[in-house]
């Protein structure tokens, strides 16, 4: 069945905002926003109460049909085109959307799209509707103290003891397949132990369940030897420790794994398929970062109303800045929709996600340093002026950006050398991972 008109479908979906949301508030133009804070600094109660008001929202649009629009039907989905997509986002931002958080962005946008496409039929079946709808918070357990941009070097450990014959060089070389054939992704029976320490997990100790890299066969080359698991956060040997933001709050956690058994019916994708289910997520991460989806941090309108009620808008040089900062604003609108018709349209996400998410960091750094230049001294002391001393939040947490979801560094290679084609990085890691050093 072709899918709908968009335009028919547009009003369908303005019908139905209609019923669940209230109209969106016009701008404040006191300079006084709501919230700057670019990572969320919520005391705990706070942050659940916030998690169910967005769990809320998200189950309302689940169970209407608009969750996971391109996604194809057979995998949960709507099996919609990207076109469909930008007219739901040009109608839901008409509307005020509960403010999401990085749990729920991860555990709809990234780990339920993992599960669905890396996924058996049943674990398709147990998780990735769950996930999509929120029933399951999950998050991502990828980086580590000594594996953050270089994700491939991961040391978490996992080996399976009797009742399995896995191997990862079972999944060929370990390089990118085609992830669609999942018949070597059902469970072969025998405990996975897992041990390792994984860092900056957003929301884990909210979290149901974790996708988590472990390294499952150290003989082949780094990005071989890895395969990826549905950890759950409750299982014995799973300790989360929040890591305090210099900003006040505590979104991000350390995880330790110490002897965490895991069943072989929780393992994503082959063994040694895991790097491929890693870039994988990482590409949709990437694309959800540079979205206008969810709001993280100030923004042009904030700035603009900042400089209004300072009385700076007149100055020639603010005009010139806060024009500047408008243009980047609109050019980064345009290139997310740009990649988000092309990624959408084909499944998953390519290395153009890179730009969206390098332009994101990119305007958020922007942002923060116009605002502090218009505040001068304002910004280091709260004085009672509505919009100053606010802007902390956003420059404390603006820094931190620039390293989630991969730094700008490696956006910065993965678009010249998959987007560009320019000659790759010389590289001296080729061998097994056990021969590498302190390995």
């Amino acid at each position: 069945m072709s899918p709908p008109d968009p335009d028919a479908w547009r009003a369908q979906v303005r019908h139905w905002l209609t019923t669940v949301l209230e109209p969106a508030r016009a701008p404040e133009t006191t300079g006084e926003a709501a919230d700057l804070a670019v990572f969320h600094d919520l005391p705990e109660a706070e942050e659940r109460l916030l998690l169910e008001h967005c769990r809320a929202y998200q189950r309302a649009r689940f169970d209407a049909g608009y969750q996971a629009l391109t996604l194809p039907a057979d995998l949960g989905g709507a099996g919609l085109t990207a076109a469909h997509v930008a007219a739901f986002a040009e109608e839901e931002s008409a509307f005020d959307v509960p403010p999401s958080t990085e749990l729920i962005s991860v555990t709809v946008r990234l780990v339920a799209m993992a599960v669905s496409l890396f996924g058996t039929a049943g674990q398709r079946h147990d998780f990735a509707r769950a996930f999509l709808r929120t029933d399951l918070l999950a998050c991502q357990l990828f980086s580590e103290p000594g594996a953050g941009s270089d994700l491939a070097a991961v040391r978490t450990r996992a080996r399976q003891e009797d009742g399995g014959t896995s191997r990862s060089t079972e999944a060929g070389s370990g390089e990118a397949g085609s992830g669609e054939d999942r018949s070597g992704a059902e469970g072969s029976g025998g405990d996975w132990v897992i041990d390792g320490q994984k860092v900056w997990t957003s929301g884990a100790q909210f979290a149901d369940h974790g996708l988590l890299l472990a390294r499952t066969d150290p003989d082949v080359v780094k990005q071989a030897g890895i395969t990826a698991f549905l950890v759950p956060m409750d299982a014995p040997g799973v300790e989360v420790r929040p890591i305090r933001q210099m900003s006040g709050g505590a979104s991000f956690n350390e995880v330790f794994l110490t002897g965490v058994r895991v069943p072989d019916r929780l393992r994503i994708g082959r063994p040694g398929q895991g790097w491929e289910v890693a870039t994988t997520t990482l590409g949709f991460e990437r694309t959800a970062s540079g979205s206008g989806n969810r709001r993280k941090g100030g923004t042009f309108t904030d700035v603009l109303a900042l400089a209004r009620s300072l009385g700076r808008t007149d100055d020639p040089l603010v005009r010139q800045r806060l024009a500047d900062l408008y243009v980047r604003t609109a050019l980064r609108a345009a290139t997310v929709d740009r990649v988000a018709r092309t990624s959408a349209s084909g499944g998953r996400p390519g290395p153009e996600a890179s730009l969206t998410k390098l332009m994101a960091s990119d305007l958020l750094t922007r942002t923060g340093q116009v605002a502090a230049d218009l505040m001068g001294a304002r910004i280091s002391a709260d004085t009672g002026e509505p919009g100053t001393f606010a802007w902390t939040r956003h420059l404390l947490g603006a820094p931190g950006y620039r390293l989630a979801g991969g730094t700008d560094q490696i956006q910065r290679n993965l678009i010249g050398e998959r987007v560009l084609r320019l000659p790759s990085e010389p590289r001296v890691d080729r061998v097994p991972f056990s021969r590498l050093t302190d390995n």
